[in-house]
Formats: C-alpha cells, structure tokens, sequence
C-alpha cells in the first residue's frame, strides 16, 4: 500500500512538472514556436530520418502518376507541416481566444446553427488533415445551445492523457473516449441536449472491427463504419470539414452538409461519401495529412484468410496465427 501510494505521488509531481513545462513553453511567441519548428524538422527529417520508409512508401503508392522529384517535395512539405502541427498544438495550451479565432476561421456555421435550433444534433467528419487539433475551438464560433465534443482514443499514459485532454476542452469542448461514444451520444439525446461532435474517420481499424472497404488513394482500404451507424441510428445531420491552410498558422474549415437524413441513405453510402471527399481535399495539397501513419498495414487477403463474416459480426477463424495472438483460444 506504502508502495502505491508512493507511486502515485510521483505520478502527480511528474504531472505537475510536465505541465509546468508545457505551458511556459507554450507563453512563447507564434514566430518562436516555428524556429523551433524549423529545428524539429532539420531533426526529424534529416537527422533521425522519422519513419521516412512509411511516409515514401505510402506516398509513392498513393500517387504513382507522380514523379520522383514531385513526391519528394511533397515529403518534405509534409514534415515540415507536422513540425508546425506540433508546435501549434502546444501553443493551444495558452494561445487567446481572440488569436485563435484570427488563426482558426470556420465558414458556414449557419448551417451548423440552424440545425441545432431545429433540434437536430450534428455529425462532424473530419480526417487527420491540417490542423485536426485547432477544431476543438469550434464552440467560439457556434451557438452555445449546443454541446461541442469530439472522439478521441485516450493515452496508455493517464498523466500524458490528462495533459492533453487539458489543453483540447479549454473552450467546453468535451472529449469522449471512443469507447464510449455510442453511450454518450445516447444520454445527450436522451437529456435533449443537441450535439456537435467530430469524429476523425480515417483511422486504420482493428481486424474485427473492419466491415466495409473502400477505394482511397490508389488502396483497397478497410476503414471504421462506427461513425456512419451513430449518424443512422440517432438521425443526426451529417457534415464534412473540409479543412485548408491559408498560410503557415492560419488555417479555414468549410462545412459541407453530406446528408440532412442519414438513415435513409444505403448502408455505407455515408462512409463512402466521407472518403471520396477527403481523398479531394489530400489530392488538393498532399503535404497536410498524416502520412506517417502505417495506413495500409491491413489488406483484404490477410483479412480474409483469418476472419469470416457471420450474421454481421467478425470471427476469427480457427488459424495458428490467430492463436498465437490470442485472439481464439
């Protein structure tokens, strides 16, 4: 017990520590957060040369049209983008209210307005493109009767995960762990309460998660249809943030109603339709999404060789490899 309770006191202390740090840090000037940027990039890219096999391969099978010299320049924009994104989402930790919306501008907000004073509650796809970090300040620009929030996955590291959680709900945005959305969502229709929530849908999903695959950049793509269901099952309106950097640190987000009544579309129009649009706005300028991210680790043979599909649900099937990973017993 001794033992605990001393683990947990250096576990806060750390916390405190690492906080501290962050928002000093975070005081410094935009201008001095991008030297640092500048260095990180010179560090990253060239130094530690950070999962740059990743980055080409996923680059050059996404855009075999291009030539050498064009993807290598897209390689390095996007470096120097993450470099900024991460700085930029340090600087969220003190950055005001009135600079942030000079730096973060949403368009067609009226839309979002007119739905929640319908009654209705807003689905918000978005992807990991430009600053996804900055949209948590939505609810400067949107009418207070509704709840804004997003969908995250929380750290292994509670006090890491703390420190994040403390930077991205400073303007009441919530954030809600993706285990529990279905019930969260479920209780905020439930107290009439309208929602806008974001849900970034371009994440690779567990195996026995996968149920539907599309076509994006050049891949047969397994992709998270959680996103559609929620919108379906609660008759929520549904939207894209089509997002643009304007200039370093200043970036728009644009929403583009994808479906006023969601439950009437076919199954897996929605997912379709999310994807289509955010294949355009990567294709537009390449550099701002996350292509560090091992995307397309996952393909249909390996998925079909160890899973089937009964009654809807994804059961491994009896394989060796699927022991050996614990997946059946």
């Amino acid at each position: 017990m001794k033992d605990f309770v001393y683990l947990c006191s250096v576990n806060k202390l750390l916390y405190y520590i690492i906080l501290s740090g962050w928002y000093m840090f975070s005081l410094l000037p935009m201008r001095v957060h991008y030297i640092n940027s500048d260095i990180l990039f010179w560090l990253l890219y060239g130094v530690f040369r950070y999962r740059r096999k990743v980055v080409w391969k996923n680059l050059t099978e996404s855009f075999p049209e291009k030539s050498e010299e064009e993807l290598r320049k897209i390689e390095r924009g996007f470096y120097r983008f993450f470099c900024d994104y991460m700085v930029e989402a340090v600087k969220m930790m003190t950055i005001s209210r009135e600079e942030m919306k000079r730096r973060m501008v949403f368009k067609g907000v009226d839309q979002l307005d007119k739905t929640v004073e319908n009654g209705q509650s807003v689905v918000l796809y978005l992807g990991h493109y430009c600053n996804w970090e900055w949209v948590t300040w939505l609810p400067l620009w949107v009418t207070p009767k509704a709840q804004c929030g997003q969908i995250y996955h929380p750290l292994e590291n509670k006090d890491f995960d703390r420190l994040f959680l403390r930077s991205r709900e400073r303007m009441g945005s919530l954030c809600i762990a993706m285990q529990d959305t279905l019930r969260e969502v479920m209780r905020y229709k439930k107290e009439n309460q309208p929602t806008m929530i974001g849900y970034i849908s371009d994440q690779k999903p567990f195996w026995t998660s996968i149920h539907h695959w599309v076509d994006f950049l050049n891949h047969d793509t397994p992709v998270l249809t959680g996103t559609e269901r929620i919108a379906r099952k609660m008759h929520q309106v549904v939207f894209y943030v089509d997002m643009h950097r304007v200039r370093r640190g200043y970036y728009e987000a644009e929403f583009k109603l994808m479906s006023l009544e969601p439950q009437n579309l076919k199954e897996f129009e929605l997912t379709d339709m999310y994807f289509s649009l955010l294949e355009k706005s990567i294709r537009r300028a390449p550099e701002f999404w996350l292509w560090s991210h091992d995307r397309w680790k996952r393909t249909r043979e390996e998925f079909n060789e160890r899973f089937e599909v009964v009654n809807g649900k994804v059961i491994p099937k009896d394989t060796e490899f699927n022991r050996e990973c614990g997946l059946i017993k």
